[in-house]
């Protein structure tokens, strides 16, 4: 029997590209899986109709990006940084950085995004993996106290940065990782090193998109 949850994302997805669907995909360094976009569905030339439903509604969902991939590698590599804590993921997307703060040994993880079908990819991708998460459509609706709040992707749209300053508000740590800003200065954040990893699908993004800076509140 098809999976619903999975029937409602191509759903999703087809109101934007016709013939895209989703694949169950393996992921580099990870011993997880996401539900992502099928590769073989973006060779074609999108018409412009798709051109411009994608422009309007991009379903970042449905992409592993750089920064959400190595965020979780790191978290993977680095597991006493959420064993046993309260995270929270903001921003999720797919979900992967709960994801492997969950498979970490953290002791909740917390999927936020105000997208709605961001939330129910989370919620496909947790149960593709056996891996329980929670769920947010607010930063601001989260009263509880987290120790650490993880952000991938966050810094390449200005009307995000005043986050930057209420972050501390709901974690005792936040960590950025961000591809796009190279040097990203700001009072609350230093970089701490940089990390590799390519967005899935590959979308050819140029060598300097594939260098992901981490930033950890000082």
């Amino acid at each position: 029997m098809p999976n619903p949850l999975i029937k409602q994302l191509n759903s999703a997805l087809q109101s934007r590209v016709t013939d895209a669907q989703l694949i169950a995909s393996a992921l580099p360094d990870l011993p997880l899986q996401l539900w992502l976009i099928d590769p073989s569905t973006m060779q074609r030339p999108f018409s412009p109709a798709e051109t411009q439903r994608l422009l309007d509604e991009p379903p970042y969902w449905c992409f592993c990006w750089a920064s959400g991939l190595a965020l979780a590698q790191w978290i993977l590599n680095h597991p006493e940084q959420v064993a046993d804590k309260r995270i929270i993921d903001v921003g999720a997307g797919s979900g992967i950085v709960a994801l492997a703060a969950k498979l970490a040994g953290a002791k909740t993880a917390v999927a936020c995004d105000l997208d709605p079908i961001a939330l129910q990819a989370c919620r496909a991708n947790a149960a593709l993996n056996r891996l329980e998460l929670s769920y947010s459509n607010d930063l601001f609706s989260e009263s509880a106290g987290y120790d650490v709040l993880f952000a991938a992707d966050v810094l390449y749209d200005a009307a995000n940065l005043p986050l930057l300053e209420r972050f501390p508000d709901f974690a005792q740590h936040t960590i950025i990782a961000d591809s796009r800003q190279r040097n990203f200065q700001h009072p609350l954040f230093s970089k701490s090193q940089t990390l590799y990893a390519e967005t899935l699908p590959d979308l050819a993004e140029p060598e300097e998109f594939r260098q992901v800076s981490l930033y950890q509140q000082q």
